[in-house]
């Protein structure tokens, strides 16, 4: 045991640097769940009325154009910050 630790735990090691920068998270983003979570519908809706079809199809789209339009921002960002 040591004098600093009366439990006789040793702390855990850490990980070396290089290896400590290079682990990221991932977040599972799930745009479908999201959008038929807004328009209250379930997916049995969505196959077996085409207007639901059509509304959530609808709200896809405009999230995948939002996404993008995010994404070309950043990338530009990237290239001139000072802008």
């Amino acid at each position: 045991m040591g004098a600093n630790d009366p439990l006789g735990l040793r702390p855990r090691a850490s990980l070396p640097g290089e290896l400590a920068q290079t682990v990221e998270q991932v977040v599972t983003m799930r745009p479908l769940h999201r959008i038929l979570a807004f328009t209250r519908r379930s997916i049995d809706d969505v196959v077996n009325d085409p207007i639901a079809k059509n509304e959530v199809y609808g709200y896809y789209k405009l999230h995948r154009r939002i996404e993008r339009a995010g994404e070309v921002r950043d990338l530009e960002r990237q290239w001139n910050p000072t802008a």
